[in-house]
């Protein structure tokens, strides 16, 4: 694979994944690749890999994250999916999808990397937000083939948070208008305070790209509003995921227009409760955790709270993914 110098820099490595072309012409997906070191397989690093799926408006850019799992021995590797982030083109329609499932095609190609051209024998999922629903899905159609070994969570978009296209259209208006007209622009544009809760240049700590992860977000299209209420339903009527699952959320949801100095410690874009409540739909062995004061991308909360993340997925991956001897 020809794997180049990522815009984050050493040791980071990218690589595009070609897809399928669709109505708006080219399509790619981007493959990140951080080593941990270690000796034992093709591209040096270990025989344990986790693939990171980010969220909507979103983009792979959580260098602890990958640090986290470094330290225990994985090579981390990161999609970012088609028409977000390093595969956003000029011609695409931003995060826009019709259909979860075609995800299938980056997912697959970033897992046949991993095991056959990098040599790992171990595979963690670990999907956020959006690709923490597009991840448990993927897990569930894959049940039974050994794809992953084990998936992580963190505030999966299993509930729609009410979002003012749902309350004022309809699940079923928007099911019709994504079926007709799916590039159509709805009315909800992202609210701009969970960014600026996040982003040093405005009240928060972190460093990120806001052309790829703006704070205002990206037109909300009928089309992927209709794909992902799809997806969602299949979670309700319950997933066969076969792997263990972790699944980690807030104890606490903020819906506020204004800033609010309890966007620093709860999820300000999905409602933590309706998370945890459908953790059961996805599978026999699944973990549920809450993270008090944790935000919406709990890996990104306040330092002690980031502790606590750090302490819970250690254990369960001692508990679930061990370290094989040899």
């Amino acid at each position: 694979m020809d794997f180049r110098t990522d815009i984050l820099g050493e040791p980071y490595q990218a690589v595009d994944l070609p897809l399928a072309a669709d109505d708006e012409g080219e399509v790619v997906a981007t493959l990140i690749r951080r080593q941990a070191g270690a000796s034992g397989t093709a591209a040096g690093g270990s025989r344990r890999a986790v693939l990171y799926v980010h969220g909507y408006v979103d983009y792979f850019f959580q260098t602890h994250l990958a640090d986290f799992y470094a330290e225990r021995g994985y090579d981390f590797y990161a999609l970012d999916l088609r028409k977000y982030g390093r595969s956003l083109r000029p011609h695409h329609s931003p995060n826009f999808i019709r259909d979860l499932d075609a995800y299938g095609e980056e997912l697959d190609e970033a897992v046949r990397i991993i095991r056959e051209v990098d040599g790992h024998d171990t595979l963690l999922l670990n999907g956020h937000s959006t690709g923490g629903l597009i991840s448990a899905l993927y897990a569930d159609r894959r049940a039974g083939q050994g794809t992953i070994d084990a998936l992580f969570l963190n505030s999966p978009f299993l509930s729609m948070p009410a979002a003012l296209p749902i309350r004022t259209l309809g699940a079923p208006v928007v099911d019709a208008l994504g079926r007709v007209a799916g590039t159509r622009k709805l009315p909800a544009p992202l609210n701009p305070h969970y960014v600026h809760s996040l982003h040093r240049d405005f009240r928060g700590s972190w460093e990120f790209d806001l052309t790829l992860k703006p704070a205002e977000g990206f037109p909300l299209y009928s089309g992927w509003l209709a794909a992902i209420q799809q997806g969602q339903r299949r979670v309700r009527r319950g997933l066969r995921i076969d792997c263990p699952v972790l699944l980690m959320a807030s104890t606490a949801s903020t819906v506020t227009t204004k800033w609010d100095e309890a966007l620093l410690r709860s999820d300000g874009i999905l409602r933590a409760e309706d998370i945890a409540r459908l953790a059961p739909r996805l599978g026999p062995r699944v973990t549920t955790v809450r993270v008090r004061d944790g935000v919406h991308d709990l890996v990104l909360s306040a330092p002690e709270v980031r502790e606590r993340v750090f302490a819970e997925l250690g254990l369960w991956l001692s508990a679930y993914l061990p370290e094989r001897a040899g």
